[in-house]
């Protein structure tokens, strides 16, 4: 009778627990959840900076006119020079050969001009008494012409020898500096090809190389100031004065000149510089780094709708800086867009959006 009463009620007990079993409710499923921010267009300009030199307005690249060995060189890259000094001088043997030959000439024709002269006006003096016919009398003159426009022949021919002597000697045909030097003594150079690069005194610009994206707008009128490298407090103040029209092909970049008003003393030709310009303003938007994802291989961002539920959306971004991106085109003010917590959303997901205290707390924040 007892051990009946004993299974009883362990009986009784396994009901009791799983009656209990089947009255637990299933627990509600947790959401992931996220930070937003609910984005406003607001007005952004970009600030470039760039590094460049000071360059001089006039550069000059002086070649002789003639050919020929460089038996002398008179000055260096850095020399400063004046004008009409000689910084190089060629070999002239073959040069005043030329010269001695065109002498030659000219003594041979001046010659034949006297005789042809004599003859004339013997001529002229036998024709009126009858003793000379005028075929002979203007055979003569004839040969005085001839000999006289060969003679003016040879003396412009005796004065291009010489003038191609002159040519041996390469002088500066303004006051400035060396700057650059492609040929040396011994070495036998062609006509035209450049052996100095002069920077003329004068004017001075700073040159940037800019690449072409950065010049989507044309470059501001407004006044760009000029800081040494070395020394930032060392500045100059000049407006852009040309931007090149084509592309470098190795660089990708296009020249920007800046003429500047005048070089402070430890601003020189040669000088490592660099200026900020701010382009003109556009309406962006500001998102943080955590905020940027991608769709396939295009930068996208979360956005919540009304019901909650997270959609990926394509964005343009404008410019990456440093712990936030500039978004130019995608959103247009008013998107719930997340910027933490992301990692896991899928799209159609409905998340729980907190609200932190701070923007600290939610870059920290993990889902």
């Amino acid at each position: 009778m007892g051990g009946r009463t004993a299974n009883i009620i362990l009986s009784l007990g396994l009901l009791a627990l799983l009656s209990g079993c089947g009255q637990d409710k299933a627990e509600p499923k947790q959401h992931s959840r996220v930070f937003v921010q609910t984005v406003q267009p607001a007005d952004f300009a970009a600030a470039v900076t760039l590094t460049g030199d000071i360059q001089a307005r006039v550069q000059t690249d002086l070649s002789f006119r003639v050919g020929g060995k460089i038996i002398q060189r008179s000055v260096d890259v850095g020399d400063r020079v004046s004008a009409r000094q000689v910084l190089a001088r060629l070999d002239p043997k073959d040069l005043q050969t030329n010269v001695d030959s065109a002498q030659a000439q000219v003594v041979a024709e001046q010659a034949r001009v006297k005789q042809t002269a004599a003859a004339f006006v013997r001529q002229e003096k036998l024709l009126p008494k009858g003793y000379t016919s005028r075929s002979e009398y203007d055979s003569a003159q004839a040969a005085l012409r001839s000999s006289q426009s060969a003679l003016a022949a040879a003396q412009a021919q005796l004065a291009n020898a010489r003038e191609q002597l002159g040519y041996t000697a390469l002088v500066a045909d303004a006051p400035g500096i060396i700057t650059a030097r492609q040929a040396e003594v011994g070495q036998v150079v062609q006509a035209t090809v450049p052996i100095f690069s002069l920077a003329r005194d004068g004017e001075r610009d700073a040159v940037f190389n800019v690449y072409e994206s950065l010049l989507v707008e044309p470059p501001p009128d407004a006044p760009i100031t000029v800081s040494l490298l070395d020394n930032p407090s060392i500045k100059a103040v000049g407006k852009v004065r040309e931007v090149t029209p084509a592309v470098a092909a190795n660089t990708g970049t296009v020249q920007v000149k800046i003429a500047l008003q005048a070089l402070p003393k430890g601003m020189q030709l040669g000088s490592v510089v660099s200026a900020t310009a701010n382009g003109p303003a556009k309406a962006s938007i500001e998102l943080p780094w955590a905020a940027l994802t991608k769709d396939l291989s295009e930068p996208a961002v979360w956005l919540i709708d009304d019901d909650g539920k997270a959609q990926l959306h394509k964005v343009t971004v404008a410019r990456y800086l440093t712990g936030k991106v500039i978004i130019s085109d995608g959103l247009k003010g008013g998107e719930k867009v997340v910027v933490a917590g992301g990692q896991l959303l899928h799209p159609g997901m409905v998340v729980e959006i907190a609200q932190p205290p701070d923007q600290a707390q939610a870059q920290g924040v993990q889902p």
